[in-house]
């Protein structure tokens, strides 16, 4: 059975069917979701603890005495993990920790003219809430992403959801990054305990990471709203882009675009070549190598929402590229250092034939959560920024006042704000007289 069909020339496309094949599969909307998740949010403010069993007993199937996971047994995790597994998690600890604390910026402190002196400062935010999604699939490597910059930031408070049973995996994660407030409920009654907090669960200043479309509509809410949390991002479905030339390796593109396929059926893989034999050993090797693994049914599910297209030349690659905008984009080619030059848009980028996506969502170092469907014309991958806040430092000597006074007042005439002009002018007159 052939699973990637999608094959494209692109020169052969006109404008529309160019733009329709690079469209993102639709994602599930409806006003069915965003009326429950209203619901929902409306339930966990006006019952608290009461709605969050509720829906846990509802949705998870799972009856809660306590919402809480108690401190010991989140620290006993650690014996029912092998040793190898707590090893490569502690490996990613380091490099992910390494990659986050070069982030951390130095204070602008400066003179702007004499007298005049500017700072900007980073502060942590106060309290975050970490989502960490449950299902067949357990990230505990996005507890890493999300509690490593938040220590390293400063971060006081980090409440950690997931839905119950939380795996041993996530709860060991959270150990060793020093998070124990760990409480197992799930979904959209998560997402809306952080951001309006419960008799339990505190509210928190913003909230991080992926989920549902119940978990993501939540978020959306939850930020709309005058006194809810703010949020990371709306993250959609995964997706992938390789750029590739005749010194690519077939094998190894077709099983990076399968580890991105096996994310979930509206995940989107695409490979981007002016050469037609690559191609079509790619294809080959897909399907070969689909055969062997385990999410056979989301892998082929996602395959129809992906693409082979065939460029005219590297440099169209790229300008198909940068449309696109991917989460992720592999460049293996010759010389890929000389291609980023011409990348402005892609959330996480992989250089050559040595760098499967793979390193990034777990253990390269940096960070796995990133923009997606097109975000990355704009927005950055998340970061320690994201877990603080810049503030702005000015301070005038009374020479600097007096030096600057006639700009001011000049500027604030200009703009017909009086008060504006006279705070200035009330010192310059009191300094007069002095």
């Amino acid at each position: 059975m052939a699973y990637f069909k999608n094959i494209f020339h692109w020169d052969k496309l006109n404008f529309n069917e160019q733009k329709k094949i690079l469209s993102r599969p639709v994602l599930k909307e409806s006003n069915n979701i965003k009326k429950t998740v209203k619901k929902i949010i409306e339930n966990v403010i006006t019952k608290g603890d009461k709605a969050l069993k509720k829906y846990s007993i509802l949705f998870d199937k799972f009856y809660l005495d306590k919402l809480q996971i108690p401190e010991e047994k989140i620290s006993s995790s650690s014996f029912t993990l092998s040793e190898k597994l707590k090893d490569s998690i502690l490996v990613a600890k380091k490099n992910i920790t390494s990659f986050h604390e070069a982030q951390i910026s130095s204070t602008i402190d400066i003179e702007t003219q004499n007298g005049v002196r500017c700072q900007q400062i980073s502060v942590p935010l106060n309290s975050i809430g970490i989502y960490i999604p449950g299902g067949t699939a357990p990230l505990f490597s996005t507890v890493l992403m999300l509690a490593i910059p938040a220590k390293i930031s400063g971060c006081k408070e980090i409440i950690l959801c997931s839905p119950p049973p939380i795996s041993n995996k996530v709860l060991y994660a959270s150990h060793v990054c020093g998070i124990n407030k760990i409480f197992q409920i799930g979904g959209a009654q998560a997402i809306a305990a952080l951001a309006f907090g419960t008799e339990s669960i505190p509210k928190v200043d913003k909230i991080f990471g992926p989920g549902n479309v119940y978990v993501t509509e939540a978020k959306l809410q939850v930020s709309s709203v005058f006194n809810g949390s703010e949020i990371d991002m709306l993250a959609g479905p995964s997706e992938l882009l390789v750029i590739a030339d005749e010194t690519a390796n077939p094998d190894f593109i077709a099983a990076d675009l399968l580890s991105q396929a096996e994310h979930g059926m509206s995940s989107q893989v695409i490979l981007l070549t002016p050469c037609i034999k690559l191609s079509q050993k790619v294809v080959i090797s897909l399907n070969q190598q689909i055969k062997k693994l385990s999410r056979l049914s989301e892998i082929s599910k996602a395959l129809k929402n992906s693409m082979i297209i065939i460029a005219k030349d590297i440099t169209q690659c790229v300008y198909i590229s940068n449309i696109y905008a991917p989460e992720h984009l592999i460049i293996q080619t010759k010389d890929p250092r000389k291609i980023l030059n011409h990348i402005s848009n892609a959330s996480s980028i992989f250089l050559g034939q040595w760098s499967p996506e793979s390193a990034g969502d777990y253990a390269s170092g940096t960070n796995h959560v990133l923009p997606t469907y097109g975000k990355s014309i704009t927005n950055s991958a998340l970061g320690l920024a994201d877990f603080q806040k810049r503030i702005l430092i000015q301070e005038l000597t009374s020479h600097g006042l007096i030096e600057l006074s006639k700009t001011l007042e000049i500027l604030s005439s200009a703009e017909k704000l009086d008060a504006h002009k006279n705070a200035v002018k009330i010192r310059v007159d009191f300094l007069k007289e002095k």
